[in-house]
């Protein structure tokens, strides 16, 4: 079965990076493709981006930021990064990954790691 554990978030303050982690469990990771989702309490799930198993990458061009996002894998290490830089408040939410081997289809959802930034 695969388990995908978020990690790394936090309270940061407006303007600070913050890089958050993947860890996947129970498959080999490079076989996966894996996506990073954002939730705001009342509103819909975001798509933010994936990342292939050779690591080519693609991003939501609504959401991005110019060098804002950038997401990444270390399948060695069996986990997948996003960086998030110049945070703003509207960047408080809880964000999650999801993965398959399909990029359409999310089968396997971490339960996410809450990013809280200071005004």
């Amino acid at each position: 079965q695969v388990q995908l554990v978020e990690s790394g978030g936090g309270l940061v303050q407006s303007g600070d990076s913050v890089k958050l982690s993947c860890l996947i469990s129970g498959r080999s990771a490079n076989s996966l493709i894996v996506s990073w989702f954002r939730r705001a309490p009342g509103k819909g799930r975001e798509f933010i981006g994936r990342i292939g198993g050779s690591g080519t990458s693609d991003y939501n061009d609504d959401l991005r930021r110019e060098g804002c996002f950038a997401i990444s894998r270390d399948n060695a290490e069996s986990t997948v990064y996003q960086q998030v830089n110049d945070l703003r408040p509207e960047d408080t939410t809880k964000y999650y990954c999801a993965a398959d081997i399909d990029a359409s289809t999310y089968s396997y959802w971490g339960r996410g790691t809450q990013v809280a930034v200071a005004t």
